[in-house]
């Protein structure tokens, strides 16, 4: 690795330099760390156990094992098909944020950005991420909480459940959970290019290149921060999402209420485990990818 999204002094580093490495990132990311997400998803919405019963899961290695003995391995993959296919423009996004959020905030490329100009270039990206994140997300989440066992699946794929989704209530049931998703991806995506920047700088030796070792450090502790903020966010917005229609008429409200008074504040970081097994060799991929893309395209073009 010869550069970071602070250390590209030599090339010019354009916001669309940042589309186009952040999207190929991202691909690396779900092929990384969907199994753990489908895990999460499951923890986060499975029902409250009646009095006297067993939760559906005692925690995130009992729902691998039932996921796998009842679906297989396959089943850890459901719904990959919408954020791969959304991931690419998702995070190509995300980076392009990132790096206009930067450009805004510099007088030249060169100048080095204090840690809230990070943080704020961050946030940037997760409002721009969300015209494409929510849809994805609840696309994704009905289709994951689909287990074997328990009757005819409702949707047969991504595009059976964006056709019944519309029909049922239009574009307004496709982004139900919008503004859960926003709450989440804003301090979140903040968190996330700040911490990844912060720890490059301090583990870059002066006139050395950024180390592969480095960058897995780096992307998998941004990962950690990322989630470690967006958590509470991402079980109301997966609880609102998956929730049949007419659950929670005040939306987030509702959804909040109901979490605390089922299991108090722990409720908001149900599927936590995963989630961190997940975050650190997810965003490592991430960034790894991030970083051999743009150092491709510095190769083979400089100035774009």
């Amino acid at each position: 690795m010869s550069e970071t999204t602070e250390n590209q002094s030599q090339t010019k580093t354009s916001p669309i330099k940042y589309f186009i490495s952040g999207g190929f990132g991202g691909v690396c990311t779900v092929l990384s760390g969907h199994p753990l997400d489908t895990i999460k998803v499951r923890l986060q919405t499975m029902p409250k156990p009646a009095p006297g019963q067993l939760p559906m899961y005692a925690g995130t290695f009992d729902c691998l094992t039932k996921t796998v003995k009842q679906e297989g391995v396959r089943g850890l993959y459901k719904g990959m098909a919408a954020p791969l296919t959304g991931v690419a423009p998702i995070f190509a996004l995300s980076f392009f944020g990132f790096g206009l959020g930067k450009r805004l905030q510099q007088s030249s490329e060169a100048e080095e950005l204090s840690l809230i100009q990070l943080f704020n270039a961050g946030a940037f990206s997760g409002v721009l991420t969300t015209v494409i994140m929510a849809p994805g997300e609840r696309i994704k989440c009905l289709l994951q909480i689909q287990q074997a066992g328990t009757g005819p699946a409702k949707y047969a794929g991504p595009k059976d459940c964006v056709k019944q989704l519309y029909k049922e209530g239009g574009l307004r049931s496709i982004y139900k959970g919008t503004v859960a998703t926003l709450l989440r991806d804003v301090p979140a995506s903040g968190m996330y290019f700040m911490s990844y920047d912060i720890i490059q700088r301090s583990l870059k030796k002066e006139g050395q290149e950024i180390g592969l070792l480095s960058t897995i450090f780096a992307g998998g502790m941004a990962g950690i921060a990322n989630w470690a903020v967006g958590m509470p966010a991402d079980v109301i917005k997966s609880r609102l999402q998956t929730a049949p229609e007419g659950t929670y008429p005040n939306g987030i409200k509702d959804v909040f209420r109901s979490l605390l008074k089922e299991d108090g504040p722990r409720a908001f970081y149900k599927g936590v485990v995963p989630v961190m097994l997940r975050a650190f060799p997810a965003n490592a991929a991430c960034f790894i990818g991030f970083e051999i893309a743009m150092n491709a395209l510095n190769l083979v073009a400089p100035n774009l």
